[in-house]
């Protein structure tokens, strides 16, 4: 599929990866429309921070994917679906798992909904390699067993299956999009990577963080978006779920370490038990495999751990940015 010419909706645009997303399509040339939270200050999340000369080119639709009727205004004349809008947070999910089934689920079941009643194109839906739970082998391939580990991760066990289902039942052309654990810049305070640098620039002589040993495939948000793309000009990953990962690891304890030789040597780490997932909650291991993406489209990875890390430490030394995180308080 070409998609010049193609009206695009990107739902969570607001977001960290729908930002990213809707910028690379702006810079593309192609039309978009940026699928926002409605909340009564206006704002549109990280959109706001783009210059005004890309934000002028993105039309905004302000609503909440929980709305069916909203969802449908927002879907209409659409071409093209990228789905992204959803809850993330995994300890928020241990005491709100309503709210992830009503964003997560629903929230998805009405974009499939206004999808197939309005017969649009292409609708790729935003997966998570938290589908995964532990590795049971490694590296995790599409037909790896999924295991719902938290509230979380199950909410998006059923968004993909309800995702599957209108594929097999409806012949909706979808593709279920996973990435393994995106980092860059404007990612969200709860996530380890700003975590350990927002405590680090602020000149913590110690940072704390959850448990060290877990490992994670870590993909900069710049190639995580041009896979999105990719999959969505090739016919061949319709019906398909797609995993967008490196195939290598690195433990959180490896990893903040990279980050205090960069940033301050003399940084000592401390595992707070607050920020522990519940042992049986815990995913000690994801490494995927990339084999499927490679194979039905162009895509390969263009950053490397050590480069994406680089690029996101100097995006959060801007005062402006680093203000907005709180990196004196375990942000759930």
């Amino acid at each position: 599929m070409n998609l010049h010419g193609k009206k695009i909706l990107v739902t969570g645009a607001d977001g960290f990866i729908g930002s990213h997303l809707t910028e690379h399509l702006i810079d593309g040339g192609y039309d978009v429309t940026a699928f926002v939270q409605y909340n009564s200050f206006n704002t549109w999340g990280w959109l706001d921070t783009l210059p005004k000369e890309k934000l002028s080119k993105i039309k905004i639709f302000s609503g909440d994917v929980r709305d069916p009727n909203g969802v449908r205004t927002a879907v209409k004349g659409m071409d093209v679906i990228f789905h992204l809008a959803a809850l993330i947070a995994i300890p928020y999910s241990y005491h709100s798992p309503d709210s992830y089934v009503d964003t997560n689920v629903r929230g998805t079941l009405n974009i499939l909904q206004a999808a197939r009643d309005f017969n649009t194109e292409r609708v790729l839906v935003t997966s998570t390699s938290e589908v995964y739970g532990t590795a049971l082998y490694v590296p995790i391939d599409e037909k790896h067993p999924k295991q719902g580990q938290s509230p979380y991760s199950a909410s998006k066990i059923g968004a993909d299956a309800m995702a599957d289902s209108f594929y097999r039942s409806f012949n909706l052309p979808v593709t279920i999009v996973r990435p393994f654990n995106t980092y860059g810049p404007r990612q969200s305070a709860r996530a380890v990577i700003p975590t350990i640098i927002t405590q680090l620039l602020n000149g913590a002589a110690e940072i704390k963080l959850g448990a060290l040993h877990p490992t994670r495939d870590l993909l900069f948000v710049k190639d995580t978006v041009s896979a999105f793309v990719e999959i969505a000009i090739s016919e061949m990953t319709i019906g398909h779920e797609i995993n967008i990962a490196t195939g290598q690891e690195i433990s959180i304890q490896d990893l903040a370490n990279k980050m205090i030789r960069i940033i301050n040597p003399s940084t000592q780490i401390i595992s707070d038990d607050a920020r522990l997932r519940p042992e049986k909650s815990e995913v000690e291991r994801l490494l995927g495999s990339a084999d499927k993406i490679k194979s039905l489209t162009a895509w390969q990875p263009q950053t490397s751990l050590d480069q994406g890390l680089q690029n996101t430490i100097e995006w959060f030394r801007k005062p402006e940015n680093l203000a907005k995180y709180k990196s004196q308080i375990y942000n759930v």
